[in-house]
């Protein structure tokens, strides 16, 4: 990525510091434990820095490259393999999933599409389905079975339920099952979108060899909120060398997921190499659920006294929108800027009206609104620094 210029990127270096007096700040007041973080405009690194702790217990400090758990960012890779399939025509948007799942058309999912599924709208369980353990999360086949049995939660296309693991673990079943059946799920992201864009550092699972490099996944945040705490880290244990969470059980860096955004800014392309269209790219930067509310945010007006969060969902990717409530990209990002963000944990955008990308990775999970509220607030720090 080279070296960190932020003049030569198009930002006053003085209020991009900032970003060091923000995380600093809430590092010592244990609010997390560390991070690294990478932003760039143009496609030229302004900041890269490490905070913190990877394992505060262990006074291990933040190390560049440093391996974290992703948690929902991963959702994104998915989304990726998804449209590059549409791409290739092996399905469409509009395509009942049942049309290569046979066995998911049962109790009233016949209608679910492709597009229901990227778009949070296709009634899917949001949190795991009756019958199926909690070790079993790990398990694609289980999984994908699991949710073949059960019941929608709402009618497709009328509400967004915000689907934590199993609408991924479909959408990968999709994928599978178009690639041909051969290779496992883990294989195609290893071989068809990680070595390509040359994410050294990221796995599906986590592999022996990088077990020691890997930050815990620990809940420093006990507050009660969207999950439990104690289910956190009970996720990230079961992220192991065989499992296949496509959902967010993840092993990556921050700089991995910054070329994957940097692919993103670029319409699809990275190094030469193209994973999608400049079309395809521009359509996930449309809203797809109009004003409809992301119920995903239901507890925090309540808890928090937050207004109605509008769902603000593309194809597979969360946008800015327009209006004032909190966002993890910024109060002052454009309206088409798209990314994604996992629990208590990372986020990673691109605003194509800046040509700005930001990667962020932690360690010490948040309770969910408090972490959105801190990607907000580092957002926002990136966004006022510009020149």
């Amino acid at each position: 990525m080279g070296t960190a210029d932020s003049h030569a990127a198009g930002f006053d270096a003085a209020r991009l510091a900032h970003l060091d007096d923000a995380i600093a700040a809430d590092v010592a007041a244990e609010r997390y434990d560390g991070c690294e973080l990478v932003v760039a405009r143009h496609g030229a690194v302004a900041y890269r820095a490490q905070h913190g702790f990877a394992d505060r217990a262990a006074g291990t400090r933040v190390a560049p490259g440093q391996l974290f758990v992703t948690m929902s960012i991963g959702k994104q890779l998915t989304v990726a393999l998804v449209l590059r399939a549409v791409e290739r025509g092996y399905f469409a948007l509009t395509t009942p999933v049942a049309d290569l799942i046979p066995a998911f058309a049962t109790r009233g999912k016949a209608r679910v599409t492709v597009g229901h599924l990227l778009t949070h709208t296709g009634g899917m369980p949001a949190m795991l389905p009756a019958g199926l353990a909690p070790e079993q999360v790990g398990n694609l086949e289980a999984v994908v079975a699991a949710t073949c049995e059960s019941l929608l939660e709402c009618r497709p296309g009328t509400r967004v339920v915000y689907s934590v693991i199993v609408g991924h673990a479909v959408l990968a079943e999709l994928v599978r099952r178009a690639d041909g059946g051969g290779r496992s799920y883990g294989r195609i992201l290893r071989e068809d979108l990680f070595e390509p864009l040359g994410m050294r550092d990221t796995w599906l699972g986590k592999p022996a060899h990088v077990a020691a490099r890997l930050a815990p996944v620990v809940a420093r945040d006990r507050r009660p909120g969207l999950f439990d705490p104690a289910f956190m880290e009970a996720i990230g244990a079961m992220v192991g060398e065989d499992s296949e969470i496509p959902a967010g059980g993840y092993v990556s860096s921050a700089p991995d997921m910054h070329r994957f955004a940097e692919m993103l800014r670029r319409g699809g392309e990275l190094d030469g190499v193209r994973i999608l269209s400049p079309g395809t790219v521009a359509l996930v930067q449309e809203n797809r659920t109009g004003d409809e509310v992301n119920t995903l945010w239901a507890y925090a007006e309540a808890m928090r006294g937050w207004p109605p969060i509008p769902a603000d969902l593309g194809y597979g990717f969360f946008l800015r929108g327009t209006g004032s409530h909190p966002t993890p990209f910024g109060q002052m990002a454009s309206p088409r800027t798209f990314g994604g963000f996992g629990a208590g944990s990372s986020a990673f955008w691109i605003d194509p009206a800046t040509d700005v990308t930001y990667a962020f990775l932690s360690s010490g999970l948040m309770e969910d609104s408090y972490s959105i509220e801190r990607h907000q607030r580092l957002a926002d720090i990136v966004h006022a620094a510009l020149t």
